[in-house]
């Protein structure tokens, strides 16, 4: 049976090797441990989102609770890039019709359940759920398992990495150069998970190259704040920094 221990040595769902995911995409060779071991104080948000794997630029980044639920819409164009880079792709099987289904099933119970961790009873409960989730999908559950708790370390990752964020930042905040007059910190905090996360999406860009990109998504990752664009960039700028000042050199080549 899986132990918080295993969970906190962030095991590759199929292999169960410690530390195995990649560092983010293309960022550095550095794997999980020799990534944690240089971020230092900062090493929650950032080692769950470099030294874990990459993680989501989506819905979560907008509440004010961790436990919500990923945008499925940006999950699924994630997984669909990456299905056939995973060790239990098999060719015979597509995405929308076979794989698909085993990712959303992993991403959104892991939303639904924000203080389970994976062990033997999980997977039988999830096993269950896969009869009813699995649609017209070929997947028997021998299959179906590797994807769905690849899914479900992803979205775990994303969740623990936007807490730890929310914690950090909050202590800076009151003392926050570019803080608009009469905001909250939960208008900020869309921004502050914004930056952390795409820093790692745009794991080879410049900031001034990713920025057009950002503003434009904005508005539809920033749920409840009453930020513009202008004047969240600041701290959206801020974090994305932050995760550049742990990358090995400078990554996007800006001087910082």
């Amino acid at each position: 049976m899986n132990t918080q221990h295993d969970n906190d040595l962030n095991r590759d769902p199929i292999t169960g090797t410690p530390g195995s995911h990649p560092v983010g995409v293309g960022v550095g060779g550095v794997g999980g441990a020799a990534a944690g071991a240089v971020i230092g104080a900062f090493g929650g948000p950032i080692g769950m989102l470099i030294g874990g794997g990459i993680g989501a630029v989506a819905g979560a980044l907008a509440g004010k609770a961790v436990a919500e639920q990923l945008d499925p819409t940006l999950e699924n164009e994630y997984w669909s890039t990456q299905y056939k880079t995973r060790p239990y792709y098999d060719p015979q099987y597509d995405y929308q019709s076979d794989y698909g289904p085993a990712f959303a099933l992993g991403a959104s119970t892991r939303s639904q359940m924000t203080d389970r961790a994976w062990d033997e009873s999980l997977e039988a409960e999830l096993r269950q759920r896969w009869d009813e989730a699995r649609g017209s999908s070929k997947l028997d559950w021998n299959r179906a398992q590797g994807p769905v708790r690849d899914a479900w370390e992803r979205s775990d990752r994303t969740h623990r990495a936007f807490r730890e964020t929310d914690q950090y930042y909050g202590t800076q905040f009151e003392q926050a150069p570019y803080r608009v007059s009469g905001a909250s910190f939960d208008d900020y905090r869309p921004a502050y998970r914004y930056g952390t996360a795409a820093r790692t999406h745009y794991p080879n860009q410049q900031w001034d190259e990713a920025e057009p990109k950002l503003e434009r998504q904005w508005n539809a990752v920033k749920g409840e704040s009453r930020l513009t664009w202008t004047e969240a960039k600041a701290a959206v700028k801020d974090a994305w920094h932050n995760v550049e000042r742990v990358l090995p050199g400078d990554a996007d080549r800006d001087g910082r």
